[in-house]
C-alpha cells in the first residue's frame, strides 16, 4: 500500500472513530443543588456525555422530580431531600451514593471589618445575617442546628434574611446588602467579594452530605463518575470534602 493510501485509510479510520464516539455519547440532564454550581460545571466539562446542569435549592429539585421533571441525575445537598425523593418517586436506591461532604462558614463582605477579639455573638448580634431558609435549604437546616447549639438561635432570629438557596444568601453578602451569612465553605470560596469570618464546628450540626442518584439509565455513569478520583480532585478544588460513605 502506498503511503497516500496509507493516509487515506487513517484518515478514514479517524473519521469514523470520531462519528462512533459522537454517537456514543447521551444527553443527560442533571438537577443539582445550587451550592455546586461552578464544581459541578467543570466535572460536566470532563465527562464523554453531553451534561446539561440544572441548578436550584434541594427542595425545589426534589418536589419537582417527584412531579415527573425530566432529570437523568440529582444531586442534592441534604440526606433527608433524596430520603423526601426516594419515597415518591422509588427510583433511585440503588444507584444512591453520597459524593461529597462541606463545611459551614460565618461570612462578611470582604471590606467588613474582622470581629478580631470580640466573641461572634456579640459581632453577629446588631447585624442582618443571610442564610437559607431554616426548613428547606439544606444551607439553612443545619445553620439553624448550629444557632441553637450554641444557644444563639433565640438572639439571631431576628435578624435572619433567609433565601431559597444558598447562592442567594452568598450573593446579598457580596453586594454588601447583608452584612453577614452563614454559608458553605465551597460558597465562601468562590466569591471572592465575601470573607470568612468564622469556621463553624462540625459537631454543632448534622453532617453535611451531598447525595447523588440516578433517575435514568443514562444518568447512571455520570453518577458513578462523580465518586471518581478525577471528580473528587474538581470538588476538592472547590472547597468541598471528600464523600463519606453511606
Amino acid at each position: 500500500m502506498t503511503l497516500r493510501a496509507h493516509i487515506k485509510a487513517f484518515g478514514l479510520i479517524s473519521v469514523f472513530l470520531t462519528t462512533a464516539s459522537a454517537a456514543l455519547a447521551r444527553d443527560v440532564t442533571v438537577f443539582a443543588a445550587a451550592s455546586l454550581r461552578g464544581a459541578l460545571d467543570e466535572i460536566a466539562a470532563t465527562h464523554p456525555d453531553d451534561i446539561t446542569v440544572s441548578y436550584a435549592g434541594s427542595g425545589l429539585i426534589a418536589r419537582q422530580v417527584s412531579q415527573g421533571a425530566p432529570a437523568d441525575v440529582v444531586v442534592l445537598a441534604h440526606p433527608n431531600w433524596m430520603d423526601w425523593l426516594d419515597e415518591r418517586a422509588q427510583l433511585i436506591s440503588q444507584s444512591r451514593t453520597n459524593v461529597a461532604t462541606n463545611a459551614l462558614v460565618v461570612i462578611a463582605h470582604i471590606d467588613t471589618p474582622a470581629a478580631g477579639t470580640m466573641p461572634l455573638a456579640t459581632w453577629l448580634k446588631p447585624k442582618k445575617i443571610a442564610m437559607g431558609q431554616r426548613e428547606a435549604v439544606p444551607a439553612g437546616i443545619y445553620a439553624k442546628q448550629w444557632l441553637e447549639t450554641v444557644g444563639l438561635w433565640g438572639d439571631l432570629q431576628p435578624n435572619l434574611v433567609e433565601t431559597d438557596n444558598v447562592r442567594l444568601a452568598l450573593a446579598l453578602v457580596a453586594r454588601g446588602d447583608v452584612p453577614a451569612g452563614i454559608t458553605y465553605r465551597s460558597d465562601a470560596m468562590s466569591e471572592p467579594r465575601v470573607q470568612i469570618i468564622h469556621q463553624i464546628e462540625p459537631e454543632t450540626h448534622t453532617p453535611i452530605q451531598y447525595p447523588a442518584a440516578a433517575i435514568t439509565d443514562a444518568g447512571r455513569m455520570f453518577v458513578t463518575y462523580l465518586a471518581s478520583p478525577d471528580a473528587q480532585a474538581i470538588l476538592k478544588s472547590h472547597g468541598f470534602a471528600p464523600r463519606h460513605s453511606e
